[in-house]
């Protein structure tokens, strides 16, 4: 009787090792090719094109932030001539102010930030769309460049309010908006 295990055959030792099919070297490629695509993005963004997360700097106490200035009084600011600042605050369900009155050309920095939940702010028809974080400042600038109503949304799903998380830009002819109540 001859044990199984023992008997070896002849085998080709270069039959043994298996090389890549041709459709996951592919795959393979593909895969590292956005990997090493996705990596130069975000280098390039961060380091030449200033994306940045916000620093300390930009950051705010969500327990205090509503007795605090400029968030205790949120609204439209004249800056100078043609140069706005808007101190949104994104909350449990309402944007404060829900209206802002800009002229037209104008250019305006919004300063938001929330003292309870994650929100976004989305203005219709412009490039407008920030995070809203408890405890963080997002701020980003526009200039009004047409007349109109430019209505803003929370675009970030934060309870059964939700739905009334809105607000409008009122861009009025160069004038007509009172720079003194300029939002308010």
């Amino acid at each position: 009787m001859t044990d199984i295990g023992t008997a070896t055959p002849d085998v080709d030792e270069s039959q043994l090792s298996m090389g890549i099919d041709p459709y996951e070297r592919g795959w393979m490629i593909l895969s590292i090719a956005l990997l090493v695509g996705f990596l130069a993005t975000v280098t390039i963004a961060g380091f030449f094109m200033g994306f940045q997360v916000n620093g300390a700097d930009a950051e705010v106490d969500p327990r205090t932030v509503l007795d605090s200035e400029p968030w205790s009084n949120p609204g439209l600011r004249k800056i100078s001539d043609g140069k706005y600042e808007a101190w949104v605050v994104a909350q449990t369900w309402a944007f404060v102010p829900r209206e802002l009155e800009v002229p037209v050309g104008s250019e305006v920095t919004i300063n938001v930030t929330s003292p309870d939940l994650q929100h976004g702010l989305k203005i219709t028809d412009t490039n407008v769309n920030v995070m809203v974080v408890p405890g963080q400042v997002s701020t980003i600038t526009y200039t009004f460049d047409e007349v109109g109503e430019f209505p803003y949304i929370c675009h970030e799903y934060c309870g059964t309010g939700h739905v009334a998380m809105w607000g409008v830009v009122n861009v009025v002819p160069a004038g007509q908006a009172d720079d003194e109540e300029a939002g308010q």
